[in-house]
């Protein structure tokens, strides 16, 4: 915003108020870059225009934005923005806190609400004790917000990411798709590096530079059903699995992100992924009902091998 402008300098003086009630003529000034008299008559062009700017002397004085006919704006940062629609998509936020940005945009519709109801929000909103999923992961909002713009504009973008085994990788990528799944935040993109389709965690973008080259996505796009498919391909440890049993059998039964199943008959499916993170790949083969072997992948024996001993560890010195 042009701060020299005085519309726009009344503008900020407004959302300054809204979010800092009882802020004083001279902290207001400060933060408008003028004098205490210059902050007044701002808050005197903001009264002209219909907006109920209260004051109040003391010291717990200050300009507050009174309850009337007339809603003043509510203007939203993009962070501010985009906290709210993740907010919503996620479940996962803290709607207390006036430092986050969830919290600081559920404030300002607080504060244009009318008082009664108003009352009744701030009530809930302070005391309620959310219980957040433990799996979920919400992404930084500047860095969701710059691959958005990146998808809507269909502009190659370079990003900084971290694997969840700690690597660190710098890729050019064509993002196709965000797509929140299980409380976590999926980006699906082209990989220039890999030549293929990758998924990656949102939650693990460290930065993001948009470049010049522009791309077209595929026009059968499906998000939801490539994230699906594309969850077990690209991370760092392949892995080969056989499992005695057939394939219609185990579809259902096993997360599309442990990769892709190929029967080879006679009650025997084939399970070919990959995986940054062996430990949590062994476990959920613990979870399956059905005898099978590692064919290749020497870090997922040994998980497997590992986990193993470790369960037979808890038991040890126990009756049968």
């Amino acid at each position: 915003m042009d701060t020299a402008n005085p519309t726009a300098r009344a503008l900020l003086a407004l959302e300054l108020i809204s979010s800092t009630p009882g802020i004083g003529a001279d902290r207001l000034g400060e933060r408008l870059g003028v004098s205490d008299r210059a902050a007044r008559r701002y808050v005197a062009t903001l009264r002209e225009a219909g907006i109920p700017v209260e004051s109040a002397r003391g010291p717990y004085g200050g300009y507050r934005l009174g309850r009337g006919l007339r809603v003043p704006p509510l203007m939203f940062s993009p962070t501010e923005a985009l906290g709210l629609v993740m907010a919503v998509l996620d479940g996962h936020h803290a709607a207390a806190d006036g430092d986050d940005p969830v919290g600081a945009a559920l404030g300002k519709i607080v504060r244009v609400l009318p008082a009664p109801v108003a009352a009744q929000v701030e009530a809930v909103r302070r005391t309620a004790a959310p219980v957040p999923d433990r799996g979920a992961a919400r992404p930084d909002p500047g860095t969701t917000t710059t691959l958005v713009g990146a998808i809507s504009d269909r502009r190659r973008v370079r990003v900084d990411y971290r694997t969840e085994a700690g690597s660190e990788l710098e890729v050019e990528i064509d993002p196709w798709a965000v797509v929140v799944r299980r409380g976590r935040w999926y980006l699906l993109c082209w990989s220039h590096a890999a030549g293929a389709p990758r998924t990656y965690r949102v939650d693990r973008v460290r930065a993001v530079t948009p470049l010049d080259d522009r791309f077209e996505p595929p026009a059968d796009l499906d998000p939801v059903a490539d994230l699906e498919h594309h969850l077990g391909v690209g991370w760092e440890y392949e892995v080969e699995i056989e499992l005695e049993a057939a394939y219609d059998d185990l579809v259902a039964q096993l997360p599309r992100a442990m990769g892709r199943l190929e029967p080879l008959g006679d009650d025997r499916t084939r399970l070919v992924g990959s995986t940054s993170n062996p430990v949590m790949y062994a476990e959920w083969l613990a979870a399956v009902a059905v005898p099978f072997r590692i064919v290749r992948g020497p870090e997922l024996i040994h998980a497997v091998r590992t986990t193993a001993e470790r369960l037979l560890a808890s038991v040890s010195g126990m009756p049968d």
